[in-house]
């Protein structure tokens, strides 16, 4: 498959509501190890070419840089509602970013939320009745409190939204190939999941190879969503390093891609 600087989440983009997508790491101008198209403030880049990067996305996607908002990503499970005060709210400083929130949720048009990773899950959510949008970033901690769930269920709080008309979409992301985990992050999860042990796979050095994205489908469905209404691209951020930044294949030190999704 061949990729552009970004991938179209059709099911949604489709309805004309919604413009949803993720990006891959081509097309930009930063350099070395962060080459090329990263979108990640907070990673040592340098930031003109984080903000240069940033506003040749929001020109393709037709909405300024102005109306981005990102969350300061802490592998935490708060969800966050965005209001039209906090349009623009990490968009050009790192600092300004929305406190220690892993998920933002909005009902207002033309606010982008956007969340970045680098073999961590981008989940992005739309509910097409209540015209409501999401997005999630879950790293193992955030997947063990099922940060995705309660993403879900405060937009049942806030928006009135049903879970089985919410639409979602799972993005690149490392997977169970190339993710090996200890029994720590292997407890967390038994922890969190009834037959959690499912998620993983006992490989030959004595570990567990996890599947991010299953146990995040599963917190998804329990959260009401209808299997339907879960789209999985099911690309390893890792086996596709020359495509999409993987912060395990490169020790560490890399960029960020991004999920990014806005009411039109």
């Amino acid at each position: 498959m061949r990729f552009t600087n970004t991938i179209d989440v059709e099911r949604m983009s489709r309805t004309q509501r919604v413009r949803a997508l993720f990006t891959t790491r081509l097309g930009g101008v930063s350099q070395g190890e962060f080459s090329s198209l990263n979108l990640g403030l907070h990673v040592g880049d340098r930031k003109e070419d984080v903000l240069q990067n940033r506003k040749r996305v929001a020109e393709q996607i037709g909405v300024p840089l102005e109306h981005w908002v990102a969350g300061e990503q802490v592998h935490g499970d708060h969800v966050a509602v965005i209001r039209e005060s906090e349009r623009g709210r990490g968009a050009f400083d790192y600092e300004d970013a929305i406190p220690a929130s892993d998920a933002l949720i909005t009902r207002e048009k033309g606010i982008v939320l956007s969340t970045y990773a680098a073999d961590c899950v981008p989940l992005l959510l739309f509910d097409p009745v209540m015209n409501a949008i999401g997005v999630v970033h879950a790293g193992w901690k955030g997947t063990s409190s099922k940060v995705a769930k309660k993403a879900i269920q405060m937009m049942q709080q806030e928006f009135g939204s049903r879970p089985e008309d919410i639409v979602t979409a799972i993005g690149p992301s490392i997977g169970p190939c190339c993710y090996e985990v200890d029994q720590r992050v292997r407890q967390a999860i038994l922890s969190s999941f009834i037959h959690g042990d499912r998620f993983f796979t006992e490989n030959e050095r004595g570990k567990w190879q996890f599947s991010l994205w299953d146990a995040n489908i599963s917190a998804l469905l329990e959260a009401g969503v209808k299997r339907d209404n879960i789209e999985h691209l099911a690309m390893c951020t890792s086996c596709s390093v020359h495509q999409f930044y993987s912060y395990r294949k490169e020790s560490g030190n890399t960029g960020r891609h991004a999920g990014l999704i806005v009411l039109v």
